[in-house]
């Protein structure tokens, strides 16, 4: 049987490099959007989803490579460019303005005039006509504060279709949706796909992915790694493809996960129905001295949201926690740090590090911060303990002035991590820390991480790269979709396995579970 003709595309990006200070962001990708089809964009962290996106919408210049739209060569120099051509997009925050009505939502910037004047009649039926194309029957005139994120949602659509757009890129739409808001978004995509229109849907829910697409474009680390029909590929081979598999160079690191860990005692940390209206669903986790528990899923799951929670960076809506078998409160960071709790956020710029200050004055922050800050860290002090941390992580340069925002990716880590070792943590929470680093660096804080754990530090390790979470951990906990799935004990599980437990909770895989 012949193979059904591919529709016409609406967007052809070909050979798209876009370099950053340092970084290669995108590297000579190619990416097709075709009219009347749902194409999903996919990637962890850093893959270099949105700044294909950004690209496509004008906000990005390109390095290298061509945009065509419609067949037409373009060069965007912003993102009325793009709108100009026909793409339009809505973003995971609403950008629309609350305190106007819905209709002037819609129709901003395209209200019909009468001699120079609005003529706000027009603008509000025409809003109307719009959002009936829709399925969306409302007021107008009603002030879009009142309605829900969903609603809202359903506005920004409709006031990208009012410039009759070729192309409507929803970045992560759903993240605020109930399900039964979902079903009514994908009701209005499938009645837009029918109409001929081309949309490319982010979402971190590899179900909704499934449900909704036609094809699916995989990213990693700023190369195309596939293109697939949604349809001929399993869910397994997306989270596999999406997160690759790590370097040899890894494998010779002596593993904790073959430790035995004496669970008769009590838990150093027992979290209990753990949750974040909106952010996770209840959680139990327990960690026991010595112990690395890995955090596994794809990003969205849930990952970073349990360990905000377990730092008190967030405030939980329900569930307690305990060290060591006594209550604790840990409604803040400094309710953590006084629990001598330890958070490495992901993202080690903005959340982490403090580029212009210098390596041994971010080491010892940690330190300060427990003591309050009348306390000084004396010079005396402060000299001994980065002279210990500098040497045991092997920072490099070996220069504790140095400003730390001159430091490659992996020597900020490993400064960061310093700085919490020296509070002398007794639950290291650790998410992401080889993220965006060379491979000698990774391997320096995975035997770091190995070493810890031997001596009894008990550690939660957060990462997107599977093969690394079942090294050093004796057990993973895995999520999906805001909510924990099960947990695999890792002696038993290969990376294949957790690739399918996560992408599908194979029953086959289940037996593993602790």
């Amino acid at each position: 049987m012949p193979a059904e003709p591919l529709a016409p595309s609406v967007v052809e990006m070909r050979g798209i490099t876009i370099r950053f200070p340092g970084v290669l962001a995108l590297d000579g990708v190619d990416f097709t959007l075709r009219a009347g089809e749902v194409h999903s964009l996919m990637g962890e962290n850093g893959a270099g989803k949105s700044t294909l996106i950004k690209a496509l919408t004008g906000e990005y210049p390109i390095d290298e490579g061509s945009i065509t739209v419609g067949g037409a060569a373009r060069i965007f120099r912003g993102t009325a460019d793009a709108q100009n051509a026909g793409i339009a997009t809505v973003y995971q925050e609403v950008n629309l303005c609350a305190n106007l009505s819905v209709g002037e939502n819609v129709m901003l910037g395209h209200e019909p005039r009468r001699r120079g004047l609005i003529n706000w009649k027009a603008a509000h039926a025409e809003a109307a006509r719009h959002l009936a194309n829709l399925g969306v029957y409302i007021d107008p005139r009603s002030s879009l504060a009142s309605h829900s994120i969903a609603v809202q949602q359903l506005v920004a659509i409709s006031r990208a279709m009012v410039i009759d757009a070729k192309a409507l890129i929803l970045d992560e739409p759903t993240s605020s949706l109930d399900r039964g808001e979902v079903e009514q978004l994908f009701t209005v995509i499938r009645s837009l796909r029918e109409s001929g229109v081309a949309v490319l849907f982010v979402s971190h829910f590899l179900d909704q992915v499934f449900e909704i697409s036609d094809r699916l474009t995989v990213l990693r680390n700023g190369k195309l790694v596939g293109e697939y029909a949604a349809a001929h590929v399993t869910r397994a081979e997306v989270v596999s493809a999406m997160i690759g598999r790590e370097l040899d160079e890894l494998t010779a690191i002596s593993s904790s996960a073959e430790r035995t860990i004496d669970r008769d005692a009590a838990p150093v940390l027992r979290a209990t129905d753990l949750s974040r209206k909106g952010a996770l669903e209840p959680v139990d986790v327990d960690v026991y001295d010595g112990e690395v528990v890995g955090i596994a899923g794809l990003l969205g799951s849930g990952r970073t949201e349990l360990a905000r929670l377990l730092y008190g960076a967030d405030r939980a809506d329900t569930g307690s926690i305990q060290m060591h078998g006594t209550a604790k409160r840990v409604t803040s960071p400094h309710n953590a740090i006084e629990n001598h709790i330890a958070f490495s956020s992901e993202d080690r710029r903005a959340e982490g590090i403090v580029g212009d200050l210098t390596v041994a004055e971010n080491i010892v922050l940690g330190i300060q911060a427990r003591r309050g800050w009348l306390r000084k860290v004396s010079r005396t002090e402060r000299d001994a303990v980065v002279a210990e941390y500098m040497t045991a992580l092997g920072v490099r340069p070996a220069d504790p002035n140095a400003l730390t925002r001159n430091l490659s990716g992996g020597n900020q880590q490993k400064v960061l991590l310093a700085r919490w070792l020296a509070t002398a943590p007794e639950l290291l929470i650790l998410d992401e820390p080889t993220r965006g680093i060379d491979i000698g660096a990774k391997a320096d804080i995975q035997r770091k991480v190995a070493e810890l754990s031997d001596r009894g530090l008990s550690v939660i390790f957060i990462s997107s790269e599977l093969e690394e979470v079942l090294r050093l951990a004796q057990r993973v906990v895995v999520l999906r979709d805001r909510r924990k799935i099960g947990e695999l004990t890792s002696h038993d599980t290969d990376v294949d396995a957790l690739i399918a437990f996560i992408a599908e909770g194979n029953p086959a895989v289940q037996e593993n579970v602790a």
